[in-house]
């Protein structure tokens, strides 16, 4: 096999993985670009973090980490609170806090964290009237009674920070049946509390696109559709491409400079929690990602973070290749998308994030902070700019059995 020609892998690599795919390379050549430390990759989302708080941009950094350390701390706090336990969430003003809510009166004396040379405060909150656990079981088990009372809903979700079942609705349905008496139904029915959110535009799949490069045909009038590449994955044989189920199957990269290639389906999974395709690649591929495809340097992937871990109010990043590249605040942690987009009524297992940014052409792309995986963009619910209400992802934990993200350099010689 001759020597592949690296400056036509690094083109490659900064379109089609821009937002995930790490650069082919075979014969032991690797592409020759910059990769961040996972300081470096921490940093650059702390950029995003210091301008939305007006900080200073390395004492953003520090509280990032600090939040990043204090996840096996709050998953305790989880474990001790459980049978009590309405919600767990991030407060970011005036400094960070975790709050955890819980049901009952009995109150409990406030802790600390301390976690990268920080001590967060963790505050405990009484007097919610359900457990986190009963709010999504009363979603699983009401779902079709809610779709029916409200047809043009936007989906459902829990929210950590008040312990209620959130009904996104249209401002159409609000004026028309009023909030109060849809909150009062959804209350009557579920037996849980309830808020209503105004929530504009559909939570739709976002795969239609122009002018992105990683593209296949699909319907019956074979229409070219586009989407954003994942994660690298592994079975244990051979390295794939992670991306969303509801894009092509066959994907295939077209270059500028002539480059075609193909990226075959190995397998699709994509009912109730699920919405994740794995599509093959020519050559192995190492454990990288472009975040920002801008910044010229690509992140080595180190850990992921489960879902029962996610809280709201964390911070994370994604990358789409139609929006860029942006960072926010996760919002409910348990939310089911409106309408069929799971094969049938989706499970209230994904995560919404305050955009800002998501367009068509976005799905299949990483969600992230640092050099860490969150998750893989599903959809979202917004307008033709490219500013969205939100958008929602399916949890990295969820990749089909069998599937694992990738850490380490396959050798060299190894062969698909």
């Amino acid at each position: 096999m001759s020597a592949p020609d690296l400056s036509l892998c690094s083109r490659t690599l900064r379109r089609l993985a821009a937002g995930a795919l790490a650069c082919l390379f075979a014969a032991g050549a690797i592409a020759q670009e910059p990769v961040q430390t996972p300081e470096q990759s921490l940093a650059q989302d702390a950029v995003e973090f210091a301008r939305e708080r007006v900080i200073p941009s390395d004492e953003a950094e520090q509280r990032l980490r600090a939040l990043d350390q204090s996840v096996p701390a709050t998953d305790r706090l989880r474990e001790e609170f459980r049978s009590r336990l309405a919600g767990l969430s991030v407060e970011h003003d005036p400094v960070d806090r975790i709050v955890v809510l819980l049901t009952g009166t009995e109150l409990i004396a406030d802790r600390v964290i301390s976690a990268a040379g920080i001590d967060i405060p963790v505050q405990f909150r009484t007097g919610a009237r359900a457990t986190r656990d009963q709010v999504v079981e009363a979603m699983r088990r009401f779902q079709p009674a809610l779709r029916e009372q409200l047809p043009n809903g936007r989906g459902f979700g829990l929210d950590q920070r008040t312990g209620e079942l959130v009904l996104l609705v249209t401002s159409a349905d609000s004026e028309r049946l009023g909030a109060d008496k849809i909150r009062e139904r959804a209350e009557a029915l579920t037996g849980v509390p309830v808020s209503v959110r105004l929530a504009e535009g559909g939570a739709t799949d976002m795969t239609l696109a122009g002018g992105a490069r990683v593209v296949g045909r699909a319907g019956e009038d074979n229409r070219n559709f586009a989407c954003t590449t994942g994660f690298v994955v592994t079975n244990g044989a051979v390295q794939a491409i992670a991306t969303a189920a509801h894009c092509p199957d066959n994907l295939l990269y077209l270059d500028p400079q002539g480059a075609r290639v193909p990226l075959p389906m190995i397998g699709s999974w994509g009912a109730r929690y699920q919405d994740v395709q794995i599509n093959a690649s020519p050559a192995p591929l190492r454990p990288l990602f472009y975040s920002d495809p801008k910044s010229g340097a690509l992140r080595r992937l180190a850990s992921w973070r489960n879902r029962t871990s996610l809280r709201a109010g964390d911070y994370v990043c994604h990358y789409g290749e139609t929006s860029g590249y942006s960072c926010a605040e996760i919002d409910l942690t348990d939310y089911a998308p409106s309408g069929e987009l799971c094969g049938g009524p989706c499970a209230p297992m994904w995560v919404t994030v305050k955009g800002p940014n998501c367009r068509a052409g976005d799905s299949g792309g990483p969600v992230f902070i640092g050099s860490t995986a969150i998750g893989i963009f599903k959809g979202g619910s917004g307008t033709r700019s490219p500013r969205c209400n939100f958008y929602y992802f399916m949890s990295i934990d969820f990749l089909p059995a069998g599937w694992t993200l990738l850490y380490r350099d396959p050798p060299a010689d190894s062969a698909q």
